[in-house]
C-alpha cells in the first residue's frame, strides 16, 4: 500500500469534548489546507461522538484510550504502539494532563513533538505550585516546541519552568468571525429562554461549571446588582449556560436570595453562536483562564465583556474600551461592573461595537490558522533534518 504523502498530526488531549481548548482543535482541523495534513484525535480517556461531529472533515481518526485515574506511563507501551503504527510527524499535546504523552512518542521517533500550553490548572489558578512546574521542567528534552496561547503563559514557560524562549511560540486562539457575529439593535431570541420580554436585560456566562471558572461569585455578584438597583428585578436576568460541580451551590444562592425566577441554568449547549447573540452583557468571572475562547466569541458578537483580571484575560479585554475588568472573587466589585452597562446603554454599546473591531483586527481565525499551519511546517522540516543528522551520524560510528 502507497503512504500517504500528507504528514499526519496527532493531537493529544485529555478528554475530546465540550471545552475551548478542544474547540480550538476541531477550528484547526476544519481550517488547515486539507492537502497538507491528515489528523488524528487521541484522547486519554474518551472522545465525545456528539462533540465530534464538529469536525466537517471525514478522514480524521479518533482514539480513546479509557484511562484511569493516575499516572500515564501505564499506557506508555500502548502509546507506543499507536505512534509506531500511525506514523505521525507531529504529535502535539495539550495541557498538563497530556504533557506525558511525548514520552512515547520521541521513542516511537516521531520527529515533531510540541506541546501547547492553553491555561491554568484547577488547582493551580496562579501557577505557583512548584510541583507543576518541575513536572513540565522534567519532560523538556522530549519536546520540539512550545506553544503559548497568552502572553502570560508564555511568561509562566520561559521564567517559572525554564525553557528556553527560543523554543517557545505565542499564539493567541482565533475566532471564527462569520459564525460569531452581531445581530444589529435587538437581541436575537434564544430557544428555550424563559426571558423573551422586550425589556428584559440579559447577562449571561458560559462554561464548564467547576471551581476554577467560579460562576459562584457570578451568581452573589448577581444578587448584589438586583439588590442595589430598584429596576434590575424587573429588568435583569443571568443565564448560565454549562453544567458541572458548581451547578447546585449557584442554584442555592439564587434561590436562597428568592430570586430563582430570575436565573435561567440552561446546561451545556452546542449553539453558542446564537446564545451570544441573545445575550446584552457577558460575564467570565474565572480564577484562573489561558487565553478565553468564550471571551473571544462574545466581543465578536459585539458584546461588553467583562471579565477577571487573570490569566490572558487583560491581554483581550481592553480596559475602559471593549470592556471592564475586575479582581477575581470579588462580588462587590463584579456587581459594580454590571450595573455600569445596566445603567448606562450607550457605554455598553460603545464598548460592545469596540471590542467586535478589535476582533477583526488582531484575532481573526484565518490568522490563528495560518500561524499553526507555518509552525507545523517549520518544526517539521527542522524535525526531518535532526533525524537525518541522527541517522547519519549512528551509520558512521558504526562504522
Amino acid at each position: 500500500m502507497m503512504k500517504n504523502p500528507r504528514p499526519l498530526i496527532a493531537h493529544v488531549v485529555y478528554r475530546f469534548g465540550i471545552g475551548g481548548l478542544e474547540n480550538g482543535i476541531v477550528n484547526l482541523i476544519n481550517q488547515l489546507p486539507e492537502t497538507s495534513w491528515r489528523h488524528a484525535v487521541v484522547a486519554l480517556t474518551e472522545v465525545s461522538p456528539e462533540f465530534a461531529k464538529r469536525v466537517q472533515r471525514q478522514d480524521v481518526q479518533y482514539l480513546s484510550l479509557h484511562k484511569k485515574p493516575g499516572h500515564l506511563w501505564k499506557l506508555y507501551p500502548r502509546l507506543l504502539r499507536m505512534f509506531r503504527e500511525l506514523q505521525p510527524a507531529v504529535v502535539h499535546t495539550r495541557n498538563l494532563a497530556a504533557l506525558e504523552a511525548v514520552v512515547p512518542a520521541w521513542a516511537a521517533g516521531v520527529p515533531v513533538r510540541i506541546h501547547g500550553e492553553h491555561g491554568r490548572d484547577a488547582i493551580d489558578p496562579d501557577g505557583l505550585r512548584r510541583r507543576y512546574q518541575w513536572v513540565r521542567r522534567g519532560y523538556r528534552p522530549f519536546v520540539s516546541h512550545y506553544v503559548a496561547v497568552s502572553k502570560d503563559l508564555e511568561r509562566y514557560l520561559r521564567d517559572r519552568v525554564g525553557i528556553a524562549s527560543e523554543r517557545i511560540v505565542q499564539l493567541y486562539n482565533g475566532v471564527d468571525a462569520d459564525r460569531f457575529h452581531p445581530v444589529g439593535n435587538e437581541r436575537a431570541p434564544i430557544e428555550g429562554c424563559p426571558f423573551r420580554e422586550p425589556d428584559h436585560w440579559l447577562i449571561g456566562t458560559v462554561g464548564r461549571m467547576d471551581y476554577v471558572k467560579d460562576q459562584t461569585t457570578l451568581a452573589r455578584a448577581f444578587v448584589l446588582a438586583v439588590h442595589a438597583n430598584p429596576a434590575a428585578r424587573n429588568r435583569m436576568r443571568l443565564i448560565i449556560v454549562g453544567d458541572g460541580a458548581l451547578r447546585p451551590e449557584c442554584e442555592r444562592i439564587i434561590g436562597d436570595a428568592g430570586m430563582r425566577e430570575l436565573g435561567w441554568f440552561a446546561g451545556e449547549r452546542n449553539d453558542i453562536a446564537q446564545v451570544m447573540r441573545g445575550l446584552d452583557c457577558f460575564v467570565l468571572p474565572s480564577l484562573g483562564e489561558g487565553i478565553s475562547n468564550t471571551i473571544l466569541e462574545a466581543m465578536a458578537c459585539a458584546l461588553p465583556v467583562i471579565a477577571t483580571r487573570v490569566g490572558g484575560n487583560p491581554e483581550l479585554v481592553d480596559e475602559g474600551v471593549t470592556g471592564q475588568t475586575v479582581s477575581a472573587g470579588d462580588p462587590p466589585a463584579l456587581a459594580r461592573a454590571i450595573l455600569n452597562y445596566f445603567e448606562d446603554a450607550a457605554l455598553a454599546q460603545r464598548h460592545g461595537t469596540a471590542a467586535r473591531s478589535r476582533i477583526e483586527r488582531a484575532f481573526s481565525l484565518n490568522h490563528m490558522v495560518e500561524s499553526y499551519h507555518q509552525l507545523y511546517s517549520a518544526e517539521l522540516r527542522a524535525g526531518r533534518g535532526r533525524v537525518s543528522r541522527a541517522a547519519v551520524n549512528s551509520t558512521s560510528a558504526g562504522n
